[in-house]
């Protein structure tokens, strides 16, 4: 487990306790069958209309919202066997030891990690079948269901609070590109979907977690075709939570894996982990500045990181 000596912060240190101690806690029961696909994901209870606006290079400001350190979470890897391991932030700037802490995802397509209550740590998993069937699983809890239909999608992950309110959001891709965000009412159901935009289908890789330019907004980061990474930053706006987007780097397609958990080095600022094709595993970490929101590549893992086909 990680070791929280010599922690100068203590709400890191807080938070690495929990990301520890959700590494450690075993997620089982995984396969529960789901209702039969829909055309449309129905995402249980339902408040918020639908609503058309955006493209992937457009947006308006939302308002300013107050800066926080960044949230600290473990980082999960599910092998092709539905295994899954946890590794805990170690606090020096890299992860700990693999936990195994989890079982029987190999009926898993998409899974992200979801921050209820705003305290900066995780409180379980929202996850996506084979089936299109659309769970939450709360840390060491049988997950419930949320929705079906959610096959449609490609890419689905959770950025963080995207609208203002208290519990993190989340995003879909569908295979038209079209981008849709769901807002979590904090106990692991979603509203109804909103269309945010349409052309994603360029980007290969989506990650986020927090803020990555210093206004205490989640923001995320796209890498299209090229290998080109763009930052679209948080808006704060439920119906346009994007700002356009800005190029950040080249040459960013050497890597088959972008995955952002938080903050791993515990400086505040949110993190990108980056695998390459050899099965290495790197950390960019987090600057605050949205010129150039990463440091230089550091290390973190030599060799192995392929064997996990999801990275959450």
């Amino acid at each position: 487990m990680a070791d929280l000596s010599g922690l100068k912060r203590g709400r890191a240190r807080t938070r690495l306790a929990a990301a520890a101690t959700a590494a450690a806690l075993l997620i089982t029961g995984l396969g529960a069958s789901a209702a039969s696909a829909a055309d449309q994901p129905v995402p249980g209870p339902s408040a918020a209309a639908q609503n058309e606006a955006g493209t992937p290079a457009s947006g308006t400001f939302g308002t300013q919202a107050a800066a926080a350190d960044a949230p600290v979470n473990a980082l999960y890897g599910v092998n092709s066997a539905g295994d899954m391991y946890g590794y805990a932030p170690n606090g020096s700037g890299g992860l700990d030891s693999r936990e195994l802490v989890g079982y029987g995802w190999d009926i898993i397509k998409h899974a992200t990690q979801v921050d209820h209550n705003a305290d900066g740590s995780a409180d379980g998993v929202w996850e996506i079948n084979n089936a299109g069937g659309f769970y939450y699983a709360a840390w060491g809890e049988d997950p419930i269901s949320v929705g079906t239909g959610w096959g449609i999608y490609n890419k689905v992950f959770s950025p963080g609070n995207l609208a203002g309110a208290a519990a993190d959001d989340l995003v879909a891709r569908d295979g038209s590109g079209t981008l849709w965000l769901y807002l979590g009412y904090g106990d692991g159901r979603v509203t109804a979907r909103k269309k945010i935009g349409t052309g994603w289908q360029i980007y290969n890789r989506i990650a986020g977690q927090g803020d990555l330019t210093g206004d205490g907004r989640a923001d995320i980061v796209a890498r299209d075709g090229s290998g080109t990474l763009w930052l679209y930053k948080g808006t704060g706006s439920q119906t346009a939570p994007f700002a356009a987007r800005t190029k950040i780097g080249t040459g960013w397609n050497m890597f088959n894996a972008l995955v952002s958990v938080g903050d791993i080095d515990l400086d505040g600022t949110t993190d990108l982990i980056a695998r390459d094709t050899t099965g290495a595993l790197y950390l960019y970490k987090g600057t605050g500045s949205a010129t150039s929101p990463f440091k230089p590549r550091v290390k973190i893992g030599t060799s192995g990181w392929n064997t996990y086909r999801l990275l959450f």
